[in-house]
């Protein structure tokens, strides 16, 4: 049992030769896609407040101060805006459906400013981290490290190059799987997290064959006292 747990450095160690590795310059300005089910606040402000008033929608919290209502992205992956009615949000990142909005309202203000955040974008990391569960994220990008640093890192029994990412796009679920020994994952195209992405981490082969000793523990003691009381009677 002791040698077969034992693992080599290779199996245990992150990013392996990694002096070579370079980020490519897409994914250092990695955004997110909008996808049905966000939630996102957009806040409109121009010139005239009154008038930028009119393209914003806000709900009473009974505090005086008004709450921004986030606009839910709708299976067909459209959101219906004030006076512009039904707007497309398929295929933007929030910059591109920023620059969008605002190119558009120039037809109704003078130099209208657009602000838009995703205000659910979620991540979950299951299996063998030291803090499994789902995690909210305030700026809308985060990277696979970064979030296995968010749960704790994998626990030593964690399979470093079998990590495995689910993703959902357009009502289709992906599974890809992660190596997080190897320098490639720095310029994959799944090194920054979608939406409501979830990461499992594989336990190793020691972790699964010590559980299915713990499981059965109870039973084979069990099993050897019996022997043992059998023995014992018929030496008498």
């Amino acid at each position: 049992m002791v040698l077969g747990s034992c693992a080599s450095s290779k199996e245990v160690v992150y990013f392996q030769d990694t002096a070579s590795a370079h980020i490519k310059d897409s994914l250092l300005n990695y955004e997110p896609t909008l996808q049905a089910g966000d939630l996102i606040t957009i806040h409109v402000s121009g010139i005239d407040p009154l008038a930028a008033a009119t393209f914003n929608i806000f709900e009473s919290t009974g505090t005086g101060m008004p709450k921004a209502l986030p606009y839910l992205v709708s299976k067909e992956e459209t959101i219906h805006f004030p006076v512009l009615g039904t707007v497309s949000t398929k295929g933007l990142t929030p910059m591109a459906l920023t620059h969008y909005l605002e190119t558009t309202l120039t037809d109704y203000l003078v130099k209208p400013i657009v602000n838009i955040r995703i205000t659910n974008f979620k991540i979950t990391v299951m299996g063998d981290v030291k803090s499994p569960g789902a995690y909210t994220i305030p700026n809308e990008r985060i990277t696979i490290v970064e979030a296995l640093g968010l749960a704790g890192d994998l626990t030593i029994q964690g399979k470093r190059n079998n990590v495995l990412l689910i993703r959902e796009e357009a009502g289709k679920r992906t599974f890809i799987t992660i190596d997080l020994t190897n320098k490639k994952l720095f310029n994959s195209p799944y090194y920054y997290l979608a939406q409501n992405d979830v990461i499992y981490v594989e336990p190793n082969k020691a972790k699964i064959n010590s559980s299915a000793v713990g499981a059965n523990a109870g039973i084979i003691l069990s099993s050897i006292s019996t022997l043992i009381s059998l023995i014992a009677i018929l030496t008498r």
